[in-house]
């Protein structure tokens, strides 16, 4: 398989982590804690699968280009 961004190599790394509901995530000042949420593209619930190329280090998905995360809509506590 090669990559489907650089389309040059084939030193494609896949990642798979279980995190319960200890993820972490900051987007535009807004940090989210608990589940790892399916909206933004790199699992859900427990678990994180993340593929990407050693080469250019894009990640290799076709979800892309995704919407805001649900999260980004919450208001910020002070």
């Amino acid at each position: 398989m090669n990559c489907n961004s650089c389309g040059k190599s084939d030193r494609i790394l896949g990642i798979s982590a279980k995190c319960g509901d200890l993820f972490l995530a900051e987007y535009n000042g807004i940090t989210y804690e608990g589940y790892v949420p399916e909206d933004i593209g790199i699992g859900k619930g427990d678990y994180i699968n993340i593929t990407f190329c050693l080469e250019c280090g894009k990640i290799q998905s076709s979800k892309f280009p995704l919407n805001e995360p649900e999260f980004a809509n919450q208001e910020i506590e002070d």
